[in-house]
């Protein structure tokens, strides 16, 4: 048995949806679907049903589920070991979506130079989110935004980059500053949901500065965009690049705003640690 199918089995159940899990995996639906195929073969079960576009385990591929998880995890133990001691197997690392854009292709890029062995699994997702699938160790490392709480001793934390707040604004609005902008145009809030969005919270609550609030949305490239328009103002982490091609914004700095701290969180143990200890590394160096 191909354990890579037990993986994308694993993969489709998280899922719920055979296109998101081919995504995620960066394989063709048909792909993907003669994996499953193969490994019901092998198994001599049905693993998944149809519920509309939504596939569910069936009540066998939830028992094998529960033996899967904890199979993989070893193989993928046992793929880290290489005979030299140098790191080596599959980093399963997560991270926001700026991060996805701004950090991880050039860390990976001098991760991958000095340890060709290391492969990876990218999991996008938001830093709450992130942040709990390192502590459950789904994945093995993490870049997300510092919590507003204790960090859990179980894991590790190494800050890359402080992002300040900042005011953008089209350039359609002139040379008003930050305190008339807000008071005169409308309000894109970056999400309260999000850990950076909660932060701009705080900034407005504790500042009593009353805003017409227009949208909210967690996509700080989609509030770029929208204020490039003129569609309205928005307070947002001056993140690391690339930002959206072809904007003309103005950005206004906020004196006494809390930045948004940008890191690296990590398991501290375990058979992979070589090659996370190679991540953390690149993490440092990329970004220094």
């Amino acid at each position: 048995m191909d354990t890579r199918f037990l993986e994308t089995f694993l993969t489709v159940a998280d899922c719920g949806s055979i296109a998101e899990a081919a995504r995620r995996l960066n394989l063709t639906p048909a792909a993907l679907a003669q994996r499953i195929k193969v490994l019901e073969q092998d198994l001599g079960l049905q693993l998944l049903r149809r519920s509309g576009r939504r596939v569910q385990p069936t009540d066998a591929g939830l028992r094998v589920i529960d033996h899967a998880r904890g199979l993989v995890e070893k193989v993928r133990d046992l793929r880290a070991i290489t005979g030299d001691g140098s790191p080596g197997g599959q980093l399963r690392i997560g991270g926001t979506a700026t991060a996805l854009t701004g950090l991880i292709p050039g860390i990976i890029a001098e991760l991958g130079a000095r340890h060709p062995a290391i492969d990876y699994f990218l999991q996008p997702g938001s830093s709450a989110d992130l942040y709990h699938r390192v502590i459950s160790a789904e994945l093995d490392a993490a870049i997300i935004v510092r919590p507003q709480f204790a960090i859990a001793k179980s894991v590790n934390w190494m800050t890359l980059r402080d992002e300040p707040m900042v005011l953008i604004a089209s350039r359609h609005h002139g040379d008003a500053d930050a305190g008339a902008l807000l008071r005169s145009q409308r309000f894109i809030r970056y999400d309260r949901a999000q850990w950076g969005g909660q932060i701009v919270d705080r900034y407005l609550r504790d500042r009593r500065i009353a805003v017409r609030e227009w949208l909210e949305l967690d996509a700080l490239d989609a509030i770029a965009a929208l204020v490039d328009r003129g569609l309205g103002v928005a307070i947002v982490p001056d993140w690391a690049p690339p930002w959206p091609q072809g904007l003309d914004l103005r950005k206004l700095p906020l004196p006494g705003a809390e930045a948004r701290q940008i890191g690296v969180l990590w398991q501290g143990a375990g058979a992979r640690q070589p090659a996370i200890s190679a991540f953390v590394a690149a993490c440092a160096a990329t970004t220094t």
